[in-house]
């Protein structure tokens, strides 16, 4: 509706007498605001990337280097110009035009910023080189020795003050290549705990003989391209592992955050549509204007922040052969899903963004519309949700012209999408089981035909208030739409709040256009293709064991007084219960950030050690005593613990192996050790969901607003994933996906072991009376 009451901003008549034009001011009002809109828009983004540009300095210190520049030269009695015009007059007039006075302040100007901008480089690289050293994460826990506390305060003296997002983008140092000899090692020392003795010597051979040979080859090539590239492994890694998959996104790639565990703000699903909305906007104004923090460990070392560039307008466009990934720089509306029918929600009016009670204003008019979806239109998504080469086929021969092409346009356009599900989820105390189940499993698919799961990520609003996101994974990683989340979760019942009866605070726009119905013709032959790809996805969701359960009995609090990581802990312990579920070891899977670095994403911890299989076959023998066993778990997590820093400073084994895979394919070289080594299946895939901003959630003053955290689908047809978030000092949630397919999977049992396992484990540091009792 927005654009047709735009569309009638100029209406003109022919008449005997001439043209009779005729105006709508308020048509013309509002093109006037969004124009405005989009140059004070672009004014900020220009204002951003300079003040980014010369980061640490600022146009504060230009002002001061320049003042006690120019001071300093007049005191001395020194030409600031150091010369510059006596040498340029000798070639241009240039006293016909500038004045002695007017040389020396215009040289002092050009000379002090010279030496600013010199500082400027100075600082930088000064800071490149100190934030290559990562000999502070290898430090005793719990204490920073002298020369990481030296370190740290030169960091702090070269960060400078204030910085936006994006400000320590190029100081942050590039992703370094292992050495082969190293990373060759590491992969032999992780692969014998799972392999008897004749495949190990056998696989000892292959490796030996790839780092002997073809090896130093490949790692010429990957040493150039990290020479020259940002960071050598991330594009490969999006393109590979992500883009070129031809597989279902939906579970196999596809993540989903919950909502608060226990806190229901609100029962009106337009309500808590509208302050989620809002919010989530709120948020990407502030990511347009770089004004969210960046993430520093320690609160001074700083993370990558180049992931958080995609996390808004974007989309994923499927190819027969790879999909790319579509971002738009500014979109000013968002796609919403109810019953079938796609609607197109404009977030501006009056040169503003709406207000939560307006927003909830437009989804009541949504869930109040009792029109019939158009042919095909029902299950249109589900094209999202199957194969991706039908949909690229469809999407090329269906969707390129006429209106299907202009309403595909405003989906992957939007901002976001929202589905506003008429489902209804939550956790309930009477059926805790039962009941966070069916919640995940509505995030993680859906009806396979209810969400784009195309989008960066879509909002999900159940008809009883309760929320959820569903994430698209190849733009980035979990963390970063964590960032996303926290903000929605801690402003939305504090900060935004509700009124008495449930709706959102404000009050209704009396003029504003509601939301546009997209229209579509959708032929017989293209609406078969949708219903194979829902059979495929349906196929693939029925197929999905979720279980999902909070662990109260204790959590890091208890955890860190046996003076061990949380990470460790808790990792030991689905050793444990793997091995106590399928009585076998597996080839474990744990992500690990490598943000660090610049456009740094992931690298695998594997945490099936020798050492944690030396604990778990202890903690299977009644004649190992305790105090035995509680040895072996100190230097199986000390083991964790170190693989878990190598990963994150650069120093992991299988994104070197993977990009020296792609370098021995574009060369047309087969590596039987690469190929072993890539072929290998992961069939525990696990990942902890951090809380990163634990300054928002006061959780000792309001428990209920603890959140569920998130989960995803199993990597492998006869794995598990598993998913944990530690929350305050006495909750972790695990989340749990297999295949019912799968004759060795239950996630149900899988969890009771997790639980049996977390208890036996903590009974190690009771017996050992270090710990007292809770």
């Amino acid at each position: 509706m927005a654009e047709a009451h735009q569309a009638v901003a100029f209406q003109f008549t022919v008449t005997p007498d001439g043209i009779d034009l005729q105006l709508c001011h308020e048509a013309l009002r509002q093109i006037y605001l969004s124009g405005l809109h989009s140059w004070k828009k672009r004014f900020v983004r220009f204002k951003n990337g300079v003040m980014t540009g010369v980061y640490p300095g600022s146009p504060s210190g230009l002002l001061v280097v320049l003042t006690g520049y120019i001071s300093a030269t007049k005191y001395a009695k020194i030409d600031p110009s150091l010369g510059l015009f006596t040498k340029l007059s000798t070639h241009l007039p240039v006293s016909k035009y500038i004045t002695v006075e007017g040389q020396r302040i215009a040289g002092g100007v050009l000379v002090g910023t010279g030496l600013w901008v010199a500082v400027i480089f100075v600082m930088r690289n000064v800071r490149r080189c100190l934030l290559s050293w990562h000999g502070w994460m290898f430090g005793r826990h719990g204490s920073l020795s002298f020369k990481t506390k030296v370190w740290l305060v030169l960091v702090k003296l070269l960060s400078g003050r204030n910085p936006m997002l994006y400000s320590f983008q190029s100081s942050l140092p590039r992703l370094p290549v292992p050495p082969i000899k190293d990373t060759v090692r590491r992969y032999l020392d992780s692969a014998r705990p799972l392999m008897e003795d004749e495949q190990f010597q056998r696989m000892e051979g292959l490796a030996k003989d790839f780092e002997k040979n073809l090896g130093p080859r490949l790692q010429w090539y990957l040493k150039l391209k990290s020479w020259w590239a940002s960071n050598y492994v991330s594009d490969w890694w999006e393109e590979y592992i992500y883009l070129r998959g031809r597989s279902p996104i939906m579970v196999n790639s596809n993540y989903y955050a919950m909502d608060f565990l226990y806190a229901f703000p609100t029962h009106l699903q337009a309500a808590r549509a509208g302050n989620a909305i809002h919010s989530l906007m709120i948020y990407r104004r502030k990511l347009d204007r770089a004004q969210i923090k960046p993430l520093m460990v320690l609160n001074t070392i700083p993370m990558c922040s180049s992931q958080y560039e995609r996390m808004f307008n974007t989309s994923r466009v499927p190819g027969v052969e790879e999909d790319i990934l579509q971002h738009v720089n500014e979109s000013k509306h968002i796609a919403v899903y109810h019953k079938g029918r796609i609607y197109k929600v404009w977030m501006f009016y009056d040169g503003r963004l709406l207000l939560p009670r307006e927003i909830e204003q437009q989804m009541e008019r949504i869930l109040a519309d009792k029109s019939e979806p158009q042919p095909g239109e029902e299950l249109l998504p589900a094209l999202t949700a199957g194969d991706r080469v039908p949909w690229a086929k469809a999407r090329s021969q269906f969707f390129s012209k006429g209106k299907n092409k202009q309403s595909l346009d405003a989906v992957e356009k939007a901002a976001f999408f929202v589905t506003l599900d008429d489902s209804e989820q939550r956790y309930e105390a009477d059926n805790p089981v039962q009941s966070l189940d069916s919640y995940g499993k509505s995030l993680l698919h859906g009806k396979c035909y209810d969400r784009w799961f195309d989008k960066s990520f879509n909002l999900i609003v159940y008809k009883n208030g309760t929320m959820g996101l569903n994430a698209e994974h190849s733009w980035a990683d979990a963390p970063v739409i964590g960032h996303l989340w926290e903000h929605v979760l801690s402003s939305d019942p504090v900060q935004l709040g509700y009124s008495e009866d449930g709706h959102c605070k404000g009050s209704l726009h009396p003029n504003m256009p509601g939301p546009q119905r997209l229209q579509w013709d959708i032929p017989e032959e293209c609406q078969t293709v949708i219903n194979n790809s829902l059979t495929v996805a349906k196929t693939l969701a029925d197929d999905v064991d979720m279980h999902i359960f909070p662990f109260n009995k204790f959590g890091k609090g208890l955890i860190k007084k046996c003076k061990t990581s949380p990470d460790a802990f808790i990792q030991i312990t689905l050793q444990l219960a793997h091995f106590r579920d399928k009585g076998k070891f597996c080839l474990t899977y744990e992500a690990s950030m490598t943000r660090l670095f610049r456009e740094g994403r992931t690298e695998t911890v594997r945490s099936c050690t020798i050492q944690t299989c030396d604990f778990v076959r202890a903690m299977m023998n009644d004649n190992i005593t305790k105090d035995e066993k509680l040895k072996l778990f100190k230097v199986a997590a000390e083991k964790h613990q170190d693989m878990y820093r190598l990963a994150m400073t650069g120093s992991g084994i299988d994104r070197h192996l993977f990009c020296l895979y792609l370098v021995s394919k574009y060369l047309g070289e087969d590596s039987a050790f690469l190929k072993e080594v890539l072929s290998e299946p992961w069939r525990l895939s696990t990942s902890q969901t951090p809380l990163q901003q634990v300054e928002l959630f006061d959780l000792k003053r309001h428990p209920e607003f603890v959140t569920s955290g998130g989960g995803f689908g199993p990597v492998a047809d006869d794995g598990y994933g598993v998913s944990y978030i530690v929350l305050g000092e006495d909750l972790i949630n695990f989340h749990i996906s297999s295949k019912h397919s799968s004759l060795e999977t239950d996630s149900h049992r899988f969890g009771s072991y997790i639980k049996q396992a977390l208890l036996d484990i903590l009974d190690l540091f009771q017996f050992d009376n270090k710990v007292n009792n809770k």
